[in-house]
């Protein structure tokens, strides 16, 4: 069956009584060259399992069952389960697993479908939960080598600015510090069904085996990132100083000793420089509590 034509598409769709939700955020790929890309490129091999999120209604799933021992998609919408059973009918080495992925416990199923697999993510990602589902990999430091995943345009470019770089934010320096980001290629709008009002673009993320910078507490570098970028019109020094609740000299004394000018802004701080402001700055607070 072929998922990228169109007339196919609406006729399954059709036969299944299925019906687009806007608040699923669901878009479906009709690109042919799209899906075959992703699953190429998403470290993974005949060995290993991939793990999706949001399948729709297959199309990246065959690609990536054609190149995997096992697929394991996670699809929040009950209804698209007559449309799957139709379109995945003849990829044996694919299992649904029904639920929301942010509810999930994703160390769980991961141990039990994949047992000693290398494990990577694939998928083209709803919108509406792009940031979560990364970070909630990310956070907990789920057994993965990496994400391979669709995203907006702006998204993508969001979480793979690099600090010190106009676009970086809160999330991009924590997608830096987990993981090595990088934009695969872009996808127009009219690659999907029904088309979206934004350009999309693939993205992966290799886990990192660790991070690129040492810092005595993740929790206290994580604080400041946030504190930092809290106030983006706002100087780190002035944003800091609020969000820590810091006295602003000692912030300033800091970013100077980090081999910032007072004046910088969040985004122009490098991953060095946050992760030295963090132990000058924890430094400072053990000193007061001793």
């Amino acid at each position: 069956m072929d998922l990228s034509d169109l007339t196919t598409v609406r006729a399954v769709l059709s036969r299944h009584g299925f019906h687009f939700s806007r608040t699923l955020g669901q878009n479906f790929l009709v690109d042919s060259t799209v899906c075959p890309r992703m699953a190429s490129l998403c470290d993974a091999n005949k060995d290993s399992g991939v793990l999706e999120i949001g399948p729709g209604i297959g199309v990246l799933t065959q690609e990536l069952a054609a190149c995997v021992q096992k697929v394991v998609s996670v699809e929040l919408d009950r209804s698209l389960e007559p449309v799957l059973q139709e379109t995945l009918a003849g990829c044996h080495n694919v299992r649904i697993i029904w639920g929301d992925i942010l509810k999930m416990d994703l160390q769980k199923l991961i141990r039990e479908e994949f047992a000693d697999m290398n494990v990577a993510v694939c998928a083209n990602l709803p919108y509406y939960i792009t940031s979560p589902v990364v970070m909630r990999f990310l956070e907990e430091k789920l057994p993965v080598s990496s994400l391979t995943v669709m995203v907006q345009q702006e998204a993508a470019e969001r979480l793979c600015a690099e600090p010190g770089e106009r676009a970086c934010g809160a999330v991009s320096v924590a997608v830096w510090y987990y993981s090595e980001p990088k934009i695969l290629f872009s996808v127009p709008r009219s690659s999907f069904y029904p088309s979206p009002n934004v350009d999309s673009a693939v993205i992966q993320l290799k886990i990192r085996k660790k991070p690129p910078v040492k810092i005595s507490s993740e929790k206290a570098f994580f604080a400041l990132v946030k504190a930092a970028f809290a106030q983006r019109r706002k100087t780190a020094v002035n944003s800091i100083s609020k969000g820590l609740a810091l006295p602003k000299e000692e912030v300033e004394a800091a970013i100077r000793k980090a081999g910032a000018m007072p004046a910088a802004r969040a985004e122009q701080l490098t991953m060095a420089q946050f992760a030295e402001l963090t132990c000058i700055l924890n430094e400072k607070e053990d000193q007061k509590n001793e």
